[in-house]
């Protein structure tokens, strides 16, 4: 049975890169973990173009021997569409280059469609993008446009369900214009089933067919499966059990610092940076790392000697630390695994809510105590960067709770507006704006 094409935000940025004219368009390259969705968000845009041919380099291999000769893109194209036995008309056709990472002579060739071939529309796709892009010494500066897509984040989810009219509500309220309180408590249910099912496209997709949360485990088990038999690509770089080390470790260390030492006893810890790093790239695991905030852009003073990591989805995460089952009868989230959970997907409608033309990073801030001097410990969750100023930002796992540190924060960079963000309804202290959870990617949007 073909499965229901679920809608995307990336939808309507690439219907807008297929209508504009060259020079302004350019070769498009989806990049994103394994299993969120680029392939199929390619294939649907296809259906707006007369042809489409797409290719997948690691299911095609013969096909990679038309981009290893020193052919130009338009003879390149003469040849496939005789493979195809579909016409390859610049305007009419749509040329998909997938799994590319597998052929890095097609990757390095995107630039030469730019080049020489610009009014054709061509797009690729690939999950292990940031390995191949390494070993190409000059890739295509200012001649490809790279898009970077996520999972299903929570608004992404609500469409899924034809709930565009919830969706709407919670993306105009504010904390001067909070929702009707029957409204919150619908989107906390709502929420709650999202962290349980995380945005991974086949786990939201079974769930909408059949609203079965448990069944829905068989599939978590199977993408954890799939993602970890990609890791045998990385083992000349990392030993494959000290990468799935790594990534459990991962799921376990998302509360405070990630500590290298707890990964794997007696490892050098040079090595397991090394695994990290790797699972970065790939964008299984997301770096939350400190930054002294005393001005923008915040990657300025950020030290990557403290970093938190935090899971590319709260579905896997739970999944693989067995507390899936615990979530639904929760009033608050505070008791399951010590609220790190909050943290995570804050931490990840953050970065789906962001612009998706650049990489995104987390940041957050935190003082250890001297103990010769006055000063506490402290720590704000996440900081990020609006426009040309600073917002703070404190997740709390209930609906209660102190914001000593996040006032401490705004007293010494003279910041006069911070957020919380909890299972309260929109709504301000002061000077700190309450949103609740569901609605932490406005202040991304807005």
């Amino acid at each position: 049975m073909k499965t229901q094409y679920l809608k995307r935000n990336i939808d309507k940025i690439l219907l807008e890169w297929s209508q504009e004219k060259p020079p302004d368009r350019k070769p498009l390259l989806l990049r994103g973990a394994r299993q969120v969705g680029k392939s199929s968000a390619l294939r649907q845009l296809g259906k707006q173009f007369k042809h489409f041919i797409e290719i997948n380099f690691d299911e095609n291999k013969e096909v990679r021997s038309f981009f290893e000769s020193s052919l130009a893109p338009e003879e390149i194209c003469q040849q496939l569409a005789l493979y195809y036995h579909t016409p390859i008309i610049p305007g009419e056709t749509l040329l998909f280059l997938d799994e590319i990472q597998s052929c890095q002579p097609a990757l390095a060739k995107l630039r030469y469609f730019y080049e020489k071939y610009a009014s054709l529309h061509v797009v690729a796709a690939g999950s292990l993008l940031e390995f191949a892009l390494e070993e190409i010494p000059s890739f295509g500066v200012g001649r490809i446009r790279s898009l970077f897509m996520y999972p299903f984040g929570f608004d992404e989810f609500l469409t899924a369900f034809n709930e565009e009219a919830l969706c709407e509500a919670f993306k105009t309220a504010s904390p001067e214009k909070p929702l009707a309180e029957p409204i919150h408590q619908q989107l906390l249910g709502r929420l709650k089933i999202f962290l349980i099912c995380g945005g991974m496209p086949e786990a939201v997709s079974q769930y909408v067919r059949k609203r079965d949360l448990l069944n829905g485990e068989l599939i978590l088990t199977d993408l954890l499966t799939i993602l970890k038999t990609d890791f045998a690509k990385y083992r000349k770089r990392t030993p494959l059990l000290l990468l799935n080390e790594v990534f459990e470790s991962v799921m376990h260390q998302t509360e405070g610092k990630f500590v290298y030492e707890r990964v794997a006893p007696g490892t050098p810890s040079m090595a397991v940076r090394q695994a990290i790093e790797l699972l970065i790239m790939a964008g299984l695991v997301h770096p939350v790392t400190h930054t002294a905030a005393n001005g923008v852009p915040l990657g300025a003073e950020k030290n990557v000697k403290y970093r938190r990591m935090i899971p590319c989805d709260t579905g896997l995460f739970l999944h693989t630390l067995g507390l899936r089952s615990e979530i639904l009868p929760a009033t608050d989230f505070s008791a399951i695994n010590r609220g790190s959970l909050v943290e995570i997907f804050t931490g990840l409608e953050l970065l789906k809510a962001a612009s998706c033309y650049m990489p995104q990073e987390l940041f957050c801030w935190q003082r250890s105590a001297n103990p010769n001097s006055s000063k506490s410990n402290a720590q704000v969750d996440f900081v990020i960067q609006k426009g040309s100023g600073i917002i703070p930002i404190e997740v709390k796992s209930g609906t209660q709770g102190s914001m000593q540190s996040l006032r401490l924060f705004m007293k010494e960079k003279n910041i006069d507006r911070g957020v919380r963000t909890s299972l309260e309804n929109f709504g301000r202290y002061e000077n700190i704006d309450i949103y609740p959870l569901y609605a932490i990617g406005n202040i991304v949007r807005i």
